[in-house]
Order: C-alpha cells, then sequence, then structure tokens
C-alpha cells in the first residue's frame, strides 16, 4: 500500500502551507505551476518538511496538529530539533503536555530524518496511533492528556506575511499594528489585515472597541480619498450582478474596487446568509477587487452599524472605489444616502405606478436612478422611466429646490435604463456618475456632503453609545425585569416606564417605587427624546 504523505512548505511571502497527499510529486507540480489555492498567490514555494504515514486518517490527524503549531515550532520541527519542539509544546500547554501529541511529534521526526526499513514503518504506526487517540479523543492516559492539551491550545501563528513583521509568540497586535499592516503593499497580506480590521471593528468587546479607536486613529489620515456609491434598491432588483458588471468594468479602466455588502439579519435567530459574495463569481476572485459581507446586526436603514468605519480601512488600503450594496430595502431605509458621497436607487420595470413614485423617501434622496432588467420588458422600463422622472421633477418643485431649475452648476437626479445581466448601458451609468462626482467637486457640494456626514456619523455614535451605557448601568439592570413585567401585565404605561428609567439612568430623580408594587400612571406627558439628533 502507498504511503500518504505530510508535507510542510514555505511561500515566498515568509508563511508556511501545511498539506497531506498520497502523490507528493504531483502535489508539488500543482503548487509549483499555481493550480493549488492557497499558494497559487505566494510563489516560489520551497518544501522543508515531509513525513510519511500509512492512512489517510493518520495524516490528516497530524497535518492538523501542524497547522496549529507556532512558527517556532514549525522552524524546530524543520530542523529535526526535537528539544525545541518539545520546549516549546511544554511552555504553550504547561507541564501537563499531551503524551499522545508528544510521540506523534516525535516520530514524524524521526520519520522526516530518513529512518529506514522496521524502524520507519514503526515510527509511521507510533505517529498515526498517536495522532489518532489525540483527535479522536480515546480513553486512557492517551485521552486526559489530549483533553489537557485542549485546555491549552498550542498558540497559532500569529502573522503569515513576511518573516521581518514576525511578531513575539504569545504577544498581541495593537490597532497601531493592525494599521500599519493595512498600510502596507497590497498582496494577499494587505487583504487578510484589511478582513481583520472590520472584525475588530464590528466586535462589541470593549478591550477591542480600543483597538478599533486607536487603528482609526492610524489610518485617518490616509481615508478621504475614494469615491463612496451606495447601491440601493427592492429584494431581487438586480444589486449584486449590477455590482459585479460596474466592478470589472472599472477595474478594466485602472480602479481598485472594494464591495462592502450588507445582508439582513434573522429578527428570530439574529443569524444572516452572507451570501450576496456568492453572486460576484468573477469579481470576488480578482486581484484588484476586495469583497467584505456583513450582516445587519438589527440596525435600520440598510446598512450595518460599522459600515462607515469599513469604508475607512477600505480606503486607507487604497481602494480608490468603494460600493455599499444594502440589504433589499423598502420606502423608508435610506441611511446609506448620508454616508456615500453618490446614492443609487435600482428600480425594477412595473414596480408601481405615478402615486408609488412620488410617496417619499428612498427616491427623493436618489442621486442616480436605475431601470434595471430593462431587457425583460422594454415598453414597461420606458414607461417606469417617465414616471420616475416626473416624480423628481415634484420632487425639485417641493422642498428640493436644488433640483427644481436648469442651473448647470447643479447636479440634477437623472433616470436611466440597462440591463446588469447583459451589461447594456453600463457605459451611460458611468458617464452620469463621472459628471456628478465632477459637479459636485465644482460647485463646493463635496465637501459639505462629507462633512455632514462626518457630523452625521458623530452624533449617531453618540446615540449608539447612550443606548448602551443605559442597558449597562447597574440600577437600569436591577429595576428593568420589574418594569417589564409591569407593563407586560398592563399595569405601567410604556412612555412612563421609559421615563422612569431614563430619570433611574440620569441619576436626577428619586428612584421608582419597587418593581413588585403596582404603581400608579402618572400624568403621562410627552416623553423626552434622548435619541434626538443635533445636527441639520
Amino acid at each position: 500500500m502507498s504511503p500518504f504523505f505530510v508535507y510542510l512548505l514555505r511561500c515566498a511571502d515568509g508563511s508556511f502551507y501545511c498539506g497531506q497527499t498520497d502523490d507528493i510529486h504531483a502535489r508539488l507540480g500543482q503548487h509549483e505551476d499555481g493550480s493549488f489555492g492557497y499558494t497559487s498567490n505566494r510563489r516560489p514555494v520551497e518544501l522543508v518538511w515531509q513525513g510519511e504515514f500509512e492512512t489517510r486518517e493518520g495524516a490528516i490527524a497530524f497535518e492538523q496538529q501542524v497547522k496549529g503549531w507556532s512558527r517556532a515550532k514549525k522552524e524546530a520541527l524543520i530542523e529535526g530539533d526535537w528539544e525545541r519542539v518539545r520546549e516549546l509544546a511544554h511552555s504553550s500547554s504547561g507541564a501537563s503536555t499531551s503524551s499522545a501529541r508528544t510521540a506523534t511529534e516525535k516520530s514524524a521526526l524521526s520519520t522526516s530524518s530518513g529512518q529506514s526499513g522496521a524502524s520507519t514503518s514503526s515510527a509511521r504506526t507510533a505517529t498515526e496511533k498517536s495522532a489518532l487517540s489525540t483527535s479522536s479523543g480515546q480513553s486512557g492516559a492517551s485521552t486526559s492528556s489530549a483533553r489537557t492539551d485542549l485546555k491549552n491550545p498550542v498558540r497559532p501563528e500569529p502573522v503569515e506575511g513576511h518573516m521581518g513583521n514576525v511578531r513575539p509568540e504569545g504577544s498581541r497586535p495593537t490597532g497601531g499594528d493592525l494599521a500599519q499592516q493595512v498600510l502596507a503593499a497590497k498582496g494577499p497580506a494587505q487583504r487578510r489585515a484589511i478582513a481583520k480590521a472590520i472584525t475588530l471593528l464590528e466586535s462589541t468587546r470593549a478591550d477591542h472597541r480600543a483597538q478599533a479607536d486607536e487603528m482609526l486613529t492610524g489610518l485617518l489620515p490616509r481615508t478621504g480619498r475614494s469615491f463612496r456609491l451606495a447601491i440601493s434598491g427592492v429584494p431581487g432588483v438586480g444589486k449584486s450582478t449590477f455590482i459585479e458588471v460596474l466592478g470589472l468594468h472599472l477595474i478594466g479602466q485602472g480602479h481598485r474596487v472594494a464591495v462592502l455588502t450588507i445582508d439582513p439579519s434573522s429578527s428570530l435567530s439574529g443569524g444572516s446568509i452572507l451570501g450576496d459574495k456568492t453572486r460576484m463569481e468573477k469579481l470576488s476572485v480578482h486581484e484588484q477587487a476586495y469583497i467584505r459581507p456583513s450582516p445587519s446586526g438589527g440596525t435600520l436603514g440598510g446598512v450595518a452599524e460599522k459600515t462607515r468605519e469599513a469604508m475607512l480601512v477600505c480606503e486607507a488600503a487604497g481602494y480608490d472605489m468603494v460600493i455599499v450594496e444594502t440589504v433589499g430595502v423598502g420606502q423608508s431605509e435610506t441611511a446609506a444616502a448620508g454616508m456615500t458621497d453618490m446614492f443609487v436607487l435600482l428600480q425594477l420595470p412595473n414596480a408601481g405606478d405615478d402615486l408609488q413614485a412620488i410617496k417619499k423617501g428612498v427616491m427623493e434622496l436618489a442621486d442616480l436612478v436605475v431601470i434595471n432588467k430593462a431587457d425583460l420588458d422594454a415598453d414597461a422600463a420606458t414607461r417606469a422611466r417617465a414616471q420616475i422622472t416626473s416624480a423628481l421633477r415634484i420632487f425639485g418643485q417641493h422642498g428640493h429646490p436644488g433640483h427644481a431649475g436648469h442651473d448647470q452648476r447643479s447636479w440634477h437626479p437623472q433616470v436611466l435604463q440597462l440591463s446588469a445581466l447583459r451589461g447594456d448601458g453600463l457605459a451611460q451609468f458611468w458617464d452620469a456618475v463621472s459628471q456628478f462626482r465632477r459637479i459636485q467637486q465644482a460647485n463646493g457640494q463635496w465637501e459639505v456632503r462629507r462633512q455632514h456626514q462626518a457630523l452625521g456619523w458623530m452624533w449617531e455614535r453618540i446615540d449608539a453609545g447612550l443606548k448602551r451605557d443605559f442597558r449597562r448601568h447597574p440600577l437600569v439592570q436591577r429595576l428593568l425585569p420589574g418594569v417589564l413585567a409591569q407593563v407586560g401585565g398592563g399595569r405601567l404605561p410604556p412612555s412612563t416606564a421609559a421615563r422612569r428609567l431614563l430619570q433611574a439612568w440620569q441619576g436626577d430623580a428619586s428612584q421608582p417605587s419597587a418593581p413588585s408594587e403596582t404603581i400608579a400612571p402618572a400624568d403621562d406627558g410627552p416623553a423626552p427624546d434622548h435619541g434626538e439628533q443635533r445636527h441639520a
């Protein structure tokens, strides 16, 4: 029976790749010609270690162990320095280091050092048995040791980039370190840094928030140079298909494109599919594009809570086109218009009549309206274009004087038809976008809009912080269960309960009555609006 191999490659960027195969020569050929996943963008690669196993299960078990090792431990494996491997294992897992893992590592080393005959066979057998006992949790001493090892796992390799950027084992990168990685030269290491940065921003841990603030402060001088474009529309209008076609078109013109897609979160489970990226098969694998799906997390307005911050990270990384795809929206989800340079609304043919078109909300905020899927029904698309054009003219006459006249120095919203699936009308769309950008920058509205966005962002974060602090206040947490019970039982008006909890949080009123008592409803005047926006 032919053996199975576990092998370790050193990549051009200094990272390691560990894999297993039953044909080592064919697999190395795949790595060398760039047809194998992780190493395709990290060539040339160098084979630095290999070991033989009699079964695939044993090879897979040991492969998974090596992937969890630190860089120093992998270097010791390559050098055949068993004492160093054992020393690092003890320093990571304590005195009760897994005996099963020890046997695995030692026998693997003896296998790789070129032993032959019975000794090699026995080494392979010992390797497989001990690796399998560690991964499957067999009974006895090896099981106990494996469980101990799971409680104190080997710290994963902290950095996969260049050797000069390796941090000391056991240390954690700071927000400033992550900012430097985002600002580094473009490539796989930078893409990983962007992903880590956005994940850090989305974290709710207090220490992570402090690191995120430090990181954003370091990135801020490199932001503000991109064009921020929001793409919104009802579910099924073709946003993802349109963005992929547009993104590939922009890359062909020399741009770097970042796409932030927002997926709705379930109101029941809290989960999100994050499936928009699957519709962008070509764009998602292009080296000049970066796509990041994020859950809405209950945030209203069609975007996620940290979409603004994620845009800054992409800008600092050198992406000059940042596209935000909102969730499928209705008439009131307008948050994306307040954080981007241009707000594009996609519509469908036969989506409604004239009355539907003039309803206030998302339509009156659109800088450009696009009738997508015009190839399905050309006549319906033409009618929809006429209806929406008429509606935009009405908006200009009532409450939007900037759109009412024909001043060439001002931008007037337009309505276009296109087919994202066929690519028809894409050139006309980008011409309109370019014209919008030129006009806005020439008349000064570009900077005014960004200033308003910055102020709105500040007040939004203040409101979110006040809400978070309110929920975490010790007195509010103590009073809340009883108040909820009284409101649910119909013994206390919700507005009165809200006002009394706010007074307890502010500390400017006496403590409300005990939750178990029946509280007579107070004079229910208008409750103070603590979430009121303080900006224009």
